[in-house]
């Protein structure tokens, strides 16, 4: 056991290197690996010294840090199923509107996860033209414009209709995404009530009332964030939801699952899913 931890942790610090090199130091929650095998090299340590002095260590010691590193393996697995039965979505037609989630813009640049996401969502009008796109991103302290507003020129320069694109630039986070867009949704939905009320009023004769049915809505994302944000946008209010799975970084697919399992588990405390 004691050196399958040690070659963890070997493993840990080499995929930081590898993600130090490829992305730099500014990759959000890139400390957890040289964290993780700081921890794996202690239970290393720890297990050769209770080998070579075993009646020095007290034996709540092993137990407690074998049973803390079960646990947390149990937790990361479970939820790293969910991830990944997310980022197997298949892709849903006709759907009423589709929720295209921001990601980060530097230097007036898009990155490589909002670009391949731009692309998803380009496909997808293509073959739905009916469908309203929602895109949704604020403006960071460190970005020059809000992620919709550059979503938005990316999408138009790239032949997207302007009737089928609508921007949501005030939210910060995935809660803030879909709730600020869900309430477009909404908005938009009345005022079609309303025009199809007075259109209705002038008609001549008897119509036939059909029975509205639920709308349904597409959540846009990188594979890895599909599982939560559907989650959340559920929690919302949102009866029926499909997730739309753009791909990511193969590189950085690893350590974007590992992040997102922390974010799953702090939504879900916070009880944003």
């Amino acid at each position: 056991m004691m050196w399958a931890a040690g070659a963890g942790a070997v493993l840990c610090l080499i995929y930081y290197a590898v993600i130090v090199f490829y992305s730099g130091f500014s990759t959000s929650f890139s400390w957890i690996w040289p964290a993780a095998a700081l921890f794996l090299l202690a239970l290393t340590g720890g297990g050769i010294y209770n080998r070579l002095h075993p009646r020095r260590c007290p034996l709540w010691v092993p137990v407690s840090a074998l049973t803390f590193l079960g646990a947390s393996l149990m937790i990361l697995c479970v939820t790293e199923v969910f991830v990944f039965l997310g980022a197997l979505s298949g892709d849903v037609s006709g759907l009423d509107y589709v929720i295209v989630l921001g990601a980060k813009v530097e230097n007036g640049r898009i990155s490589n996860s909002l670009e391949k996401r731009l692309q998803k969502a380009i496909e997808y009008a293509e073959r739905n033209p009916e469908t309203i796109l929602i895109l949704s991103g604020g403006q960071g302290s460190d970005e020059p414009a809000s992620e919709a507003s550059i979503m938005y020129e990316y999408l138009r320069y790239n032949g997207v209709p302007e009737r089928q694109l609508v921007i949501e630039d005030r939210s910060g986070n995935t809660r803030e995404n879909i709730s600020f867009s869900k309430e477009i949704i909404d908005r938009m939905e009345r005022e079609k009530d309303e025009n199809h009320s007075r259109d209705s009023s002038k008609a001549p004769g008897p119509y036939l009332e059909v029975e509205d049915k639920p709308l349904q809505v597409g959540v846009l994302t990188s594979n890895f964030h599909v599982y939560r944000a559907t989650q959340i946008a559920r929690k919302a209010g949102i009866e029926e939801v499909h997730g739309l799975s753009a791909r990511s970084d193969g590189v950085l697919f690893i350590h974007l699952c590992v992040r997102e399992c922390a974010a799953i588990l702090k939504d879900k405390f916070m009880g944003n899913m």
